[in-house]
Parts: structure tokens; C-alpha cells; sequence
């Protein structure tokens, strides 16, 4: 296509998208826009082309903006912008490309905490054999208020240079406790200036806030693979600047993020992380700007069909994409920045179409990918693909042979693909209401006229360069993180000054003013913590074509990579790491033996028992208890430094036998950036000394649920309600050299408000060790075999994944907690509303999930365990919750009828469907699709008055009837399940 223009126009954009790889068959995409004429019918595009990928990418993107600016007459100087989305720097991290990766040193600041769980904890082992190059520590850090855990001391970061230098590495990455939320103390940044000024010219720094947002562990995963690519990066920008030279552009050069907004050249040069995943949101946008969709009137389900598969979206109302869990992973390490949810199946252009024996048709998700120009038939190929079906269909031509096929194969090919887009427009959504599907890609003619769920089906104009065409039109933005005290300001206040401070930064991105917007926001309490709100705000801008960007020279981009190195010179002769063999969950029995010595069964804990109870645990966690998730690599790396944990049966213990018990208190937020301590651990040192015992005979867990399920292997609970004043002398530490011992109290709630009290002023996160108890006691007023429990629990969510059934997940949950006589699936649905406030300085909030059809839920539910029905259809569930979930409450579809279905202390448990784990507070979001369940509790919490009064409805100021969802089954003892045989 081409038109002519009659004068050049500053307005003109040219956009340009970048496919994988040749290998993989994918293209480089070029358009030339002018988004001034988007009312038009040629939507203000001007010119594009499609071209396959070539090894030498700078020259594939030349030819293909040298192709569009001669198509559409276009002079150099009409040009405003140039965008590129490329997959280039993703790609060097998911094959694992030594070339093109370096190695990288890590310099944590913290005093007293960030110990116990190294960098690359949980990086593949191949990829950290390429890129680990030191760790080492420094005073410094915040807490979660934002005042100084330590203050920097230089000399340290100056010995830690020197450590530096010696191995010869030239990337660093500076990360401290909270730096997103530090605006007084500017801790990284003050060590990127001594790292500066030690190490050798040419040294590469990265700050951890400057990439990436609060979360310790993945902001730093994220930080060192943006360290290990930077050479990289500034190549590949190079790259570009040359291809721009050689056409003769002097515009601004940009990439687009991951969010859908541009990056400038110079940035993109120094935090590539940010255009990891921008393919997708490049053609989400495309397709609404294509289409004509204004997405503030209306929310858009977005399908990019292209060779071997199909990613459906939703488009905002923000025009941005609805972004995935706060978690994702890339090469297979987690990271927290923003990266758009898509669900893919296996339908593209090449899927292949078979035709079984007894005449059933399907279509993929197996596909010939980038032979199809050889392989289909309407290539004179011999594979029949839904390309074919197409053909055949007179819905589109292509190919060079005339394609004849049976009439019933069409009819039944074109109904397997209904049906599979269908399925996934489903899942996408998140009320049963049909919204407007866009249709793009390749393959998108393979799209029926119609979709169940679709109010309309639209395939615009271009829509095979939608991609392209998403990243010429692209906004600015500016995103902020902040935690705030709302002691002395509104929280409209706080909320305004956060809104402020993203509006600045898109400005300072390059946005017009005057055209900035607020496009997301969201405020939430910190949980534990009072008069504390984290609040997120993203806005975004059009481009101010009149900016002036520092011009940038070939100096700027010099790195000791030769001119000569070519994209197709990878180096393949990196040793491979071998990981392990996955164990088969179906088939593993956990080691259970007999002492010698005393002859009691013990089951020895080894890391696959410690990934089912971790999954397990955050499930009987029913949202709170903060994620199991950094204990869980603590005790891996401890049973992988030899130590060993053994669980035993109360009753093998001697009645008079000495039990510890304590945990976690405070905030979870904490956590996420001090990672897991041995608070816990001095806490129960500080009260042994006080009680002067040397040892004691077992442990126990203050609560099964989070990541205090956990806490007994390192080292609210009915106790309190059978024996109750019983909890002094009690001892909370806060791991970096604070200790509190409460040795008298009244009754157990000032205990209870003292320490919590105690916790806020040492940090907002303490380990607590209470008075200890007996076994006699434990088997009389504890709740029993939890651990069991929490293991099976997390075996049902690996035996899922391993056997492809998910779906029923919960089914499997439900008999291994007592089966529907105890355990009950509540409601199955998506998540439509979620509201987090401030009450009295503390947090609290709901959910609102919306109901599935009956046919939706029969779908969802189909496997070996076979369909369960839920106890409520229809209709939405809200759940309150404080610190966990509180109670679910059933509205039918009258609007009017409601009804309590479940509440504490009852286990309400909410999991995400698509991957059967379980979701916690911190990630409740609008638009998961879960499943609710409920376990009956405990008699324990029943059987007195005392255990309702401090763990039912009205303990939380419901005034409600505690209600049972069943009888109590005590879970299956492991150790019983597998002792040896005698």
C-alpha cells in the first residue's frame, strides 16, 4: 500500500517491530503513520511493510524504513519519531547466550538483614553459571517507614570495589532494603558514586529503583539480568542510530516498554529490562487505534492470531493493557515489572489439521511454524493447516495451489476453530457481559464472523502490522511507587502527591503537558502496618514532537565488542549445567524411618517435601501469612548445606516433654524486602536464656498458614484458648539487634497489644517465641497434623501440573482435606472488584467475584476427579478480609437474596484456577479467574465459648452466627501413610 502525501508533516511516525530470530521464522514489521488522520479510512497510514527477520537485524530494520519512506514519498525531515519494539534483549536471556551476556557483581545494603537468601536463588543454573560474579554486603537499608535501618559507610563499599576489581567484572548491581520508597537518604545512589569513582572507567552500575518497584528479590533478579545485557543493549541501539544515520533521520529514536509506553534511545540504552515484553502491547494498542476503538468507552478483548499461536488480551479503559500478576518470569527468573496478561493457546496460520479415525477433527496446537510457505498445501506442501481450511473455506487467498477439500473437513476444522477461540475469549473476560473482539495478526482471517461472547468481531484495516503500528502511536509515561504516612496527611492527600509526582515523570519522559492523564491507580493500606499507604499511579502523555532529545554520538555506545561480531556468531560452547531430574509426584513417597537410638518414626524433610509444604502452607493461609515463598529457599539452601529437619508425631513425645512454639509477626510487606531472617530463632535464644534451659525436646508452629507454616523447620494459636494466660514469659526479636521479653501480664490481650505495639516500633516485623508448653498440652489443645495436611495439599498442586489437570486442582484439595463430608468448593468465578482501606490506621478489604454459568463451571471442571459442583452459582461472592479471609457472602442473581456460606474460623481459601495456588492478600486483582474453597475447622476453636469469642465472626466485629461448612476430619498422618513396614 502507498499513498502520496502533498507536504511533509512533523506528524508522521514511523513504527517498527522485530521479530525473533530468523531461525524462528518470524518478521520485521514497518509503518509509516500519520495518527492525525485516524479518522480516515486508511487510518492515517501511510505506508508498511512486512519482511522476514534476517540475522543482520540494523540492516533488516534500514531496508524495511527505507521501504516504507519510498512508498510513501516521504522526506527524511517529515519524520517526528521512529519507535522500535524488539524481542532482541529478551531473547539473549531466554537462550541463555554467554555472547551476548556478562557477568555481574551484586553489593546488597543492609546491617542485619538480606543474608540468608543469596542472589540468584532461584536463577536456572545454567543461566547463573553466565552471569554470577560476586556478592557481596553493606551497612545500609531502610525500614518499611523509610528511615534508615544503617547508614552507608564508605570504606566498606570501597573494600567491596576492590574485592570487585580483582576479578576483573565490570557490571554492578546496587541494591538496598525498601529503595523505591527512600526519597530522604538516596542510599543507591550514593553507592553508585563511590562505585563510580573506584572502579575502572567504563564500569556499568545499576540502581535497583531505578528498574524496578517493592519486592527485594525480583526487583534485584531484575536488576541483574538489565546489568548482565547493558553491553548488549548499547550495541543494539547503536545499531539502530546506525540504520536512522544511513536513511538520513535526525528524529528522535525510541523503544517501547513492556507497559506500552516509549523509552528514549539513550534510556533504553541503560534499563533494557523495560522493552523485554513490549511485542504484545504493541499490538494490543494497534488493534484498538486500527480499529477505531476508543477503550474509554469501553473495555476491548484483543486476539493476535499469528503463525503457531493465538494471544488474547483485554484493553483497558487507561487504553493500556490489563497488566499480569505483580509476579512473572522471564528465562525462568521472577521479576515484578509490568508485563501485559495474556492467555495463548495453539492456533496460528500453520496449526495442523488431522482428521482422526473415527472421523473427530482437531486443529493444533501442533504446527509447521515458518515452513508454512512449504509445507501447506496451498503451497504445493502436503500438510493440510487451518491456513488451508481457510483457502478451501474462499475466506482468503493465498498460496500458489488451489486448495480442494472434503466440505465436512472444512465445516468441522472451522468449528474446532470457533470453538478454541471461544474458549479463550472466555477465559480472558471477567463478567459474563460480551465485549468488542479486535482481531489482528497474520491469522487473523482465520477468525469466524461471529464468537460466542463477542458483541462483535472486528478485523480491521493493516491488522497484520498492528504490532507495528502499536509502537509508532505509543504515549509517555510516568509510574510511581510510593509508600506514604497518612498519620499527618489525608489519604486523598497522599493519593494527590503520588499522582503529582507520575505526572512530573511523564513530563520529564517527554510527554505534553497539557495532555497527560491519570490512566491506573490503585491505593491500598500496608498490611500490619499502621497509617501506611502504598499507592501505585501510572500516567501517561502524547508525545511532545517538539522535544528536543540530546543528540547521540557513536562515543556514547563504544564498548569493547568488535563491529565485525554478527548476530548469527553465538557462542554454543558454554559448558550445560544439568539440573536435576524433576521428581514425578505421582509415584514419590517422603523418607519416613525409625530412629535407632530411640525408635520413634520420623519423616526426614527434603526439598521436594519442602515445595509441597510451601504451597501447602500459603494455602491454609486463606490470604495472610505473608508468602512462604523466601523460607522455602532459606531451608532449601540449608538441607542443601547438609542440615537436617525431621517431623514426629505428638504422641511419640514424652508427656512432660519441653515444646517451643512462635513464628512471625508484622507486616508481610516487610518481608518482601528484608527477605526471611532468624528473627525467630534469637527470639527463642533470648527466652531460653531468660527461662535458663540449654535445649528443648520439639517445636511447633504459631499458625500453619503463610510462611509461619514453615517457621518450625528453621528452628493466634488455640493454646491461647485452652490455656489461656499461659503466654508469659514470651520474647520478640527483631533480627538486627533489638530483644523485648514480657515477663508478667494481667491477661493474654495485653500481651497480644504489647507485642504488636513493640513490633511496629522495631520495624514492623518481629520473630516471637512464647512461653513454652508441654507435649501432654499440645496433644490435648493443638490442632493436630496440619503439616500432613499442608504437604498433601501442596502434592495435589504438583500432581496437577504434572498431569495436565489443573482444572480440578481443587477437587483433589477437597479429598485430601476430609473429603465433602469437611471440605466444600464455595464458588467458582473471576474477580471483579477489589477494594483495600484504611480503618483506625489498620487495613482492611474485600473481594467480589463474579459467578460462572453452569456450563462454564462443567467446562472448567472436567478431568479424572471428575466435576464438583459448587456450593453457590451465579450471581458474585464477596469476601472481607483483615488479615485473612473473614467470610464469603452469596448475592443471587436477584440482586437481593444473600447468604452467608462460610466464615471463620472455617478455612476460606481463595486459588488462582489457572495455576491451582493459592492467592494472597497482596495479590488479590481484577480479573482472576479462582475457586473458592472452604475447610471445616478445627473442633479446637469450637468446643468452648473462649475459641469463638477470639477466632469467630464477631472477634472481628461481624455480628454473625459462626455457621460450620461440615464436620471436622482430622487429616491423614504422612508418617502413619508411608512408616516403614515393620
Amino acid at each position: 500500500m502507498s499513498s502520496q502525501v502533498d507536504e511533509p508533516s512533523k506528524t508522521v511516525r514511523i513504527g517498527v517491530d522485530v521479530g525473533g530470530p530468523a531461525t524462528q521464522g518470524t518478521n520485521t514489521d514497518a509503518v509509516a503513520i500519520n495518527p492525525s488522520q485516524q479518522s480516515e479510512p486508511g487510518r492515517g497510514v501511510l505506508a508498511h511493510h512486512k519482511t522476514p527477520t534476517t540475522p543482520d537485524v540494523t540492516a533488516g530494520i534500514e531496508a524495511a524504513v527505507r521501504t516504507v519512506l519510498e512508498k510513501s514519498h516521504l522526506a527524511a525531515d517529515a519524520i517526528a519519531s521512529v519507535t522500535v519494539g524488539t524481542t532482541h534483549f529478551i531473547n539473549a536471556v531466554v537462550e541463555q547466550d554467554a555472547r551476548r551476556l556478562r557477568r555481574v557483581a551484586i553489593l546488597r545494603l543492609s546491617r542485619s538483614f538480606l543474608r540468608e537468601i543469596p542472589p540468584f536463588s532461584e536463577f536456572p543454573p545454567a543461566l547463573t553459571k553466565i552471569i554470577k560474579g560476586y556478592v557481596g554486603y553493606c551497612d545500609g537499608g531502610l525500614h518499611i517507614d523509610g528511615s534508615e535501618e544503617a547508614p552507608i559507610v564508605e570504606s566498606q563499599v570501597v573494600e567491596r570495589c576492590r574485592e570487585i576489581r580483582s576479578l576483573g567484572l565490570t557490571a554492578v548491581v546496587v541494591v538496598g532494603a525498601f529503595s523505591p520508597i527512600d526519597e530522604v537518604f538516596h542510599q543507591e545512589d550514593r553507592v553508585r558514586d563511590i562505585v563510580l569513582r573506584e572502579m575502572p572507567p567504563g564500569t556499568d552500575v545499576v540502581v535497583s529503583h531505578e528498574v524496578a518497584n517493592i519486592g527485594l528479590l525480583e526487583r534485584e533478579n531484575a536488576s541483574i539480568l538489565n546489568a548482565a545485557i547493558l553491553q548488549y543493549a548499547r550495541r543494539t541501539v547503536r545499531g539502530f542510530r546506525r540504520a536512522m544515520k544511513a536513511l538520513d533521520l535526525h528524529c528522535p529514536l525510541f523503544l517501547t516498554q513492556n507497559d506500552g509506553t516509549l523509552l528514549d534511545a539513550a534510556a533504553a540504552a541503560k534499563i533494557p529490562i523495560r522493552t523485554f515484553n513490549s511485542g504484545a502491547t504493541n499490538s494490543m494498542r494497534g488493534a484498538a487505534y486500527l480499529a477505531g476503538h476508543d477503550a474509554q468507552v469501553s473495555s476491548a478483548i484483543v486476539a493476535d492470531i499469528g503463525g503457531t499461536t493465538t494471544d488474547v488480551g483485554v484493553l483497558l479503559p487507561s487504553g493500556l493493557p490489563r497488566q499480569a500478576s505483580a509476579y512473572v518470569t522471564v528465562g525462568g527468573v521472577r521479576v515484578n515489572y509490568s508485563m501485559p496478561h495474556l492467555h495463548s493457546i495453539g492456533l496460528g496460520g500453520g496449526s495442523i489439521v488431522r482428521q482422526a479415525e473415527d472421523g473427530k477433527v482437531t486443529v493444533g496446537p501442533g504446527s509447521v511454524g515458518h515452513y508454512l510457505t512449504r509445507e501447506a498445501l496451498a503451497f504445493s506442501g502436503k500438510v493440510v493447516t487451518a491456513s488451508d481450511i481457510a483457502v478451501a473455506a474462499g475466506r482468503v487467498k493465498m498460496g500458489t495451489s488451489e486448495v480442494n477439500l472434503d466440505p465436512n473437513l472444512i465445516r468441522d476444522a472451522e468449528e474446532q476453530i470457533k470453538k478454541l477461540l471461544e474458549g479463550v475469549v472466555d477465559l480472558i473476560k471477567t463478567s459474563p457481559e460480551p465485549l468488542p473482539v479486535l482481531l489482528v495478526g497474520g491469522g487473523a482471517v482465520l477468525s469466524p464472523s461471529s464468537l460466542e461472547g463477542a458483541l462483535e468481531l472486528r478485523l480491521p484495516p493493516f491488522h497484520d502490522v498492528a504490532n507495528a503500528v502499536g509502537a509508532a502511536i505509543s504515549n509517555v509515561g510516568g509510574t510511581v511507587d510510593v509508600i506514604q504516612s497518612v498519620a499527618d496527611q489525608s489519604i486523598k492527600e497522599a493519593v494527590e502527591r503520588a499522582k503529582a509526582m507520575a505526572i512530573q515523570r511523564a513530563v520529564d519522559a517527554g510527554a505534553e503537558r497539557d495532555s497527560v492523564r491519570i490512566a491506573e491507580e490503585e491505593s491500598y493500606p500496608v498490611t500490619y502496618v499502621a497509617n501506611k499507604l502504598r499507592t501505585v499511579v501510572k500516567a501517561i502523555g502524547k508525545l511532545d514532537i517538539n522535544l528536543k532529545t540530546e543528540p547521540l554520538t557513536e562515543e556514547d555506545f563504544v564498548d569493547e565488542m568488535t563491529e565485525e561480531e554478527s548476530e548469527v556468531a553465538k557462542d554454543f560452547s558454554v559448558v550445560v549445567v544439568e539440573e536435576p531430574e524433576p521428581v514425578d509426584p505421582v509415584t514419590y513417597r517422603p523418607k519416613v524411618a525409625r530412629n535407632g537410638t530411640t525408635g520413634i518414626l520420623e519423616w526426614h524433610i527434603n526439598e521436594t517435601d519442602i515445595n509441597y509444604l510451601a504451597d501447602g502452607c500459603y494455602v491454609l493461609g486463606c490470604a495472610g501469612g505473608g508468602s512462604p515463598a523466601a523460607s522455602r529457599i532459606q531451608l532449601r539452601d540449608m538441607l542443601r548445606a547438609g542440615h537436617t529437619m525431621r517431623v514426629i508425631d505428638t504422641s511419640s513425645l514424652d508427656p512432660k516433654a519441653v515444646v517451643y512454639w512462635g513464628g512471625h509477626m508484622g507486616s508481610p510487606a516487610t518481608s518482601n524486602e528484608r527477605l526471611q531472617s532468624i528473627e525467630t530463632v534469637y527470639a527463642f535464644r533470648a527466652l531460653m536464656e531468660y527461662r535458663r534451659e540449654e535445649s528443648f525436646d520439639a517445636v511447633v508452629s504459631l499458625e500453619i498458614g503463610g510462611a509461619n507454616g514453615l517457621e518450625p523447620f528453621l528452628w493466634q494459636t488455640t493454646l491461647a484458648i485452652h490455656c489461656p494466660n499461659e503466654l508469659v514469659p514470651c520474647a520478640i526479636d527483631s533480627g538486627d539487634g533489638k530483644t523485648i521479653l514480657m515477663v508478667r501480664a494481667p491477661d493474654d490481650e495485653i500481651v497480644d497489644r504489647a507485642l504488636r505495639a513493640s513490633c511496629s516500633e522495631m520495624g514492623s516485623r518481629v520473630g516471637m517465641a512464647s512461653c513454652p508448653t508441654t507435649a501432654e498440652k499440645v496433644g490435648k489443645f493443638a490442632v493436630l497434623k496440619t503439616v500432613s495436611l499442608a504437604w498433601r495439599i501442596g502434592r495435589c498442586i504438583a500432581r496437577a501440573e504434572a498431569t495436565n489437570t489443573l482444572s480440578t486442582v481443587a477437587e483433589s484439595i477437597v479429598q485430601e482435606a476430609g473429603g465433602v463430608k469437611s471440605a466444600k468448593i464455595l464458588f467458582r468465578g473471576k474477580i471483579v472488584a477489589v477494594e483495600r482501606r484504611l480503618f483506625k490506621g489498620h487495613s482492611l478489604g474485600s473481594i467480589t467475584i463474579a459467578g460462572l454459568s453452569t456450563s462454564e463451571e462443567e467446562n472448567s471442571s472436567a478431568g479424572p476427579q471428575g466435576f464438583m459442583p459448587a456450593v453457590k452459582t451465579g450471581g458474585t461472592l464477596m469476601i472481607p478480609f483483615k488479615n485473612e479471609n473473614l467470610f464469603a457472602e452469596h448475592t443471587a442473581e436477584d440482586g437481593t437474596t444473600k447468604t452467608i456460606v462460610a466464615s471463620v474460623p472455617d478455612l476460606i481459601c481463595v486459588l488462582d484456577t489457572s495455576s491451582g495456588r493459592n492467592l494472597g492478600v497482596p495479590e488479590f486483582k481484577y480479573g482472576f479467574r479462582v475457586t473458592v474453597l472452604g475447610i471445616t475447622c478445627s473442633p479446637r476453636w469450637t468446643e468452648t465459648p473462649a475459641g469463638l469469642m477470639i477466632g469467630g465472626p464477631r472477634a472481628f466485629g461481624y455480628d454473625m452466627d459462626y455457621q460450620p461448612i461440615g464436620e471436622y476430619v482430622e487429616p491423614r498422618s504422612v508418617i502413619e501413610e508411608f512408616a516403614p513396614a515393620i
